[in-house]
């Protein structure tokens, strides 16, 4: 199945008609015609199958048959994470934590960060295409950058299971351990020169316990990569 995506489509939506470059890859590239199948999804949980009425390589047009509803994953996983210096690393991690299953992502501002700046609509644009790759149907959800520090006194009234992953010496909890029967999942990974002590504080204040990833130090996206795959496999 080809999946498409549109988030301005509604459950009482009769007709859609794609934007150009959509419309010349259905077109040209699938060669799709008249009367053939196109499935779409708004990100939000459905699937429209549609009919396409309009093979116009510029603005072609389906009629929405049905839809259904899928539901979301059996956990709700939100990924804290420091970008990385090297963007595509970052890219590489929002890519494939779409693809294993992951709901929110917050990218934050750390003492030790490289990176300061992201480029939301490009992120957002790995998401969806990462989402209709792999036939997915909820879209995770992208904040803005975000100082930690905010982020930390922000989560105060998070009910969630709340995680940092550091590289400091201590003792720290696997999350094999942690996640048991837990449907709610926070977990903080630093930049690639961790978190400052100042900050690794503030979390443990804030209710955060310390996590293990293995006995290896790990690079912040493999990092974050592991923890969705852990949650995931744990919640199967």
């Amino acid at each position: 199945m080809q999946l498409f995506y549109s988030d301005l489509l509604k459950q009482t939506t009769s007709t859609y008609t794609f934007p150009r470059e959509e419309s010349k890859h259905i077109v040209r590239v699938l060669r799709k015609r008249v009367n053939d199948l196109i499935y779409i999804t708004n990100g939000r949980g459905h699937l429209f199958t549609s009919t396409l009425i309009d093979e116009n390589p510029n603005k072609c047009t389906v009629s929405i048959l049905r839809h259904t509803y899928h539901e979301p994953l059996p956990y709700y996983l939100h990924i804290v994470v420091a970008p990385t210096k090297l963007n595509d690393r970052f890219e590489w991690f929002l890519e494939k934590a779409t693809e294993i299953g992951i709901s929110e992502i917050t990218p934050i501002l750390c003492d030790n960060s490289e990176r300061k700046t992201i480029k939301t609509d490009r992120y957002n644009k790995i998401l969806q295409s990462a989402l209709k790759q792999s036939l997915q149907f909820h879209l995770p959800k992208l904040n803005n950058l975000t100082p930690l520090k905010d982020f930390i006194v922000a989560s105060k009234q998070d009910t969630s299971i709340k995680c940092i992953a550091h590289c400091e010496e201590g003792p720290k909890q696997t999350l094999k351990t942690l996640i048991k029967n837990k449907k709610r999942i926070t977990i903080l990974i630093g930049p690639e020169g961790d978190f400052s002590l100042s900050e690794i504080k503030k979390a443990f204040d804030n209710q955060f316990t310390a996590i293990t990833l293995g006995n290896t130090r790990l690079r912040t996206e493999t990092a974050a990569l592991l923890a969705c795959a852990s949650v995931a496999i744990n919640n199967q």
